[in-house]
């Protein structure tokens, strides 16, 4: 065991000697398994910190909100029929009456009508493409609604239909720049609202709403000037579960009830979809996976070419030691030291490429994090399964070239030139 694990110290130091005495060799020949390990790890941490941010994201919007509309999110039965899906009749507030009044599961519901596009106006500024979240009662409750500036609309504004809105972050900065809009009107829709408030910068979220460029105010206004049950909107009813009971019950309750509300008979199809955020995020899973794999099939290739620069610095190394291999069987090596000793240098040498790939990796992590504001996830698995997998390549790559150092006549190779 001890001469064993002195022959394998020694090959390390020599494979570093090697490092040291032949650099662009050495490098030209690593580079390959440099390639391959980055491709690998880097392919594993980005797909890692890309889920692991969306689910975050997921999570802080919550997996107890079921989203009902026309439209279902992921295809059904795996077709997506959008034609039979358009047929769909809106959600309307007879609808978010029935929830409400029947579903013992629902804590919370509210009614979602987007009106995308909009033009909005504040005395001479004026700003396209703005989306109009029309809603009902609870709509903060059941979305992470944060306000930076003013209040939230009251129960009595939103069922009244007042003309009182609240501003996304991006509608108040290029409206007002830095003066107080709380007070003032904007006018779209063909009329004056009362800004009350100004929500925080969030960002879009995965569900659709984009805050930042949008305002809300009163279902009951947007219905009294537009088309709320046009084919081409969709209303959502947006229920929240209570807490401790089980999302997938009370979808199921939120089920029947609009089936009897629509008057759905028995074994036909239901005219609604009922969608949640698990959906959305068991098809990332699907999807990463696919990447993942993708990403593995470059990094083998890049590994492949790196095996057989491996492979060939260690033929040279062979080549180079002849005598010097001749004279250790002379003096008694066993050919299985030999075969060990040429075999670590190989497994050296290809976790060294390695660890530069895992090395880049990290750098370009750090540049992410605080330079692009993308959180990365870094994992001690990845970071193993690249130094596992140098290792094997070193022993894949050096098997051949260690046979044959060990395999040598002693009297022919000291002779050799």
């Amino acid at each position: 065991m001890n001469r064993t694990a002195q022959i394998i110290g020694t090959s390390i130091l020599q494979a570093f000697h090697e490092l040291r005495a032949n650099k662009l060799r050495t490098f030209l020949s690593l580079l390959g398994v440099t390639i391959g390990i980055f491709c690998i790890i880097a392919v594993l941490t980005v797909l890692d910190s890309m889920k692991n941010n969306i689910k975050q994201s997921l999570s802080s919007l919550g997996s107890d909100v079921i989203y009902v509309g026309r439209w279902p999110w992921m295809g059904e039965d795996g077709d997506y029929k959008w034609w039979e899906f358009q047929r769909r009749p809106s959600m309307t507030l007879k609808e978010l009456k029935a929830v409400q009044d029947n579903v013992t599961g629902a804590q919370y519901t509210t009614l979602c009508f987007t009106k995308r596009n909009l033009n909005i106006k504040h005395n001479d500024q004026e700003i396209e493409g703005i989306s109009g979240y029309a809603v009902t009662d609870n709509f903060d409750k059941v979305q992470n609604i944060d306000i930076a500036q003013g209040r939230y609309l009251s129960a009595s504004e939103l069922e009244g239909a007042s003309n009182s809105v609240v501003l996304g972050d991006k509608v108040y900065t290029e409206l007002f720049g830095a003066t107080n809009p709380i007070g003032k009107t904007v006018t779209f829709l063909g009329r004056q609202f009362n800004v009350i408030g100004v929500m925080k910068k969030v960002g879009q979220d995965m569900t659709g709403f984009n805050f930042d460029e949008g305002l809300i105010f009163s279902y009951y206004t947007a219905s009294s000037i537009l088309d709320t049950r046009s084919i081409y909107s969709d209303p959502n009813l947006i229920i929240k579960v209570k807490d401790g009971r089980n999302a997938m019950d009370v979808k199921d309750e939120v089920d029947g009830v609009l089936r009897t509300a629509r008057k759905v008979k028995p074994g036909q199809k239901s005219d609604f979809a009922l969608n949640q955020l698990s959906q959305v995020s068991e098809r990332l899973d699907i999807i990463f996976d696919s990447i993942n794999m993708i990403g593995r099939i470059i990094g083998a290739f890049s590994l492949i070419v790196g095996a057989f620069g491996i492979a060939n610095i260690m033929f040279v190394t062979v080549k180079e030691r002849t005598k010097q291999i001749g004279l250790k069987k002379a003096l008694g090596a066993r050919s299985r030291s030999i075969l060990t000793e040429f075999l670590a240098e190989a497994v050296t040498l290809c976790i060294a490429g390695g660890l530069v790939g895992i090395v880049i990796v990290l750098l370009l992590s750090l540049a992410l994090t605080y330079g692009a504001d993308f959180p990365v996830t870094l994992s001690i698995k990845n970071f193993s399964l690249g130094i596992g997998i140098s290792a094997l390549v070193g022993i894949l790559a050096g098997y051949i070239p260690a046979r044959t150092a060990s395999k040598l006549d002693p009297v022919v190779a000291i002779r050799s030139n």
